[in-house]
């Protein structure tokens, strides 16, 4: 197995009986539906899953799992996804995607929301390696562009792949992709993005992980916070 696919193996493995669990989007949440599907082949588990995306709805049915609608839940057991930054504290950045309010619905639905990701995604700080993705209402994005650049930030709006059109998020929202100071914290751009109005998302998950595995040539770290399960 490569990095990716090992901690997906290993995050699997958290799956009980009963249990409604949320999948994520993206290389390893695909190996991550894979081996939730083949556990609940071999041992016979009953299992419910959520989707963060088209995507991974259709994979997970392809594989032969249960997707029921976020609509019908209140809560879910577990998430597992990946990231594409991770800091010591474990805050993450997400959303290089478009699925970016329906992924942190579920991280924060969920009793336990596991991270699975290789060595390379660890950082120092939010911002390190890729901008911040912040979904907007479409009519507010100039303004809320201007309240965010009062703070330092630099960036401009996302463009679709063919460059010719503005990029609209799986929910309908535009989407700002911003460079911030490397003096303000991870806590405190997370609450100045949270406090921004006309800010619908945004790609910074402050305080919601539960652990975070990493998979490095092979082997297995895993990192834990305070947050109760």
């Amino acid at each position: 197995m490569n990095d990716k696919e090992l901690v997906a193996f290993k995050a699997a493995k958290l799956a009980k009986n009963g249990m409604v669990i949320g999948l994520g989007t993206g290389s390893t949440a695909n190996y991550f539906i894979e081996h939730l599907a083949k556990r609940q082949s071999d041992e016979g588990l009953s299992i419910s899953t959520v989707a963060s995306s088209t995507i991974s709805a259709i994979k997970a049915e392809s594989c032969g799992l249960k997707v029921v609608a976020i609509s019908q839940l209140s809560r879910i057991n577990l998430y597992v996804d990946g990231a594409d930054e991770i800091t010591p504290n474990l805050s993450l950045l997400k959303g290089r995607g478009q699925d970016l309010v329906m992924e942190k619905l579920l991280a924060k639905a969920a009793n336990q929301f596991i991270v699975v990701a290789d060595k390379g995604k660890l950082v120092s700080r939010i911002g390190e390696k890729f901008i911040i993705p912040i979904e907007v209402i479409p009519d507010a994005w100039k303004m809320v562009k201007h309240q965010l650049e009062k703070h330092g930030a630099k960036g401009d709006i996302r463009l679709n792949t063919g460059k010719d059109n503005v990029a609209v998020s799986a929910h309908g929202s535009y989407i700002l992709d911003m460079h911030f100071p490397e003096h303000i914290s991870d806590e405190a751009l997370n609450t100045l993005l949270n406090n921004t109005t006309g800010v619908v998302e945004h790609g910074v998950f402050y305080g919601i992980a539960s652990q975070v595995l990493i998979a490095d040539n092979g082997n297995i770290e895993v990192m834990l916070t305070q947050k109760p399960l």
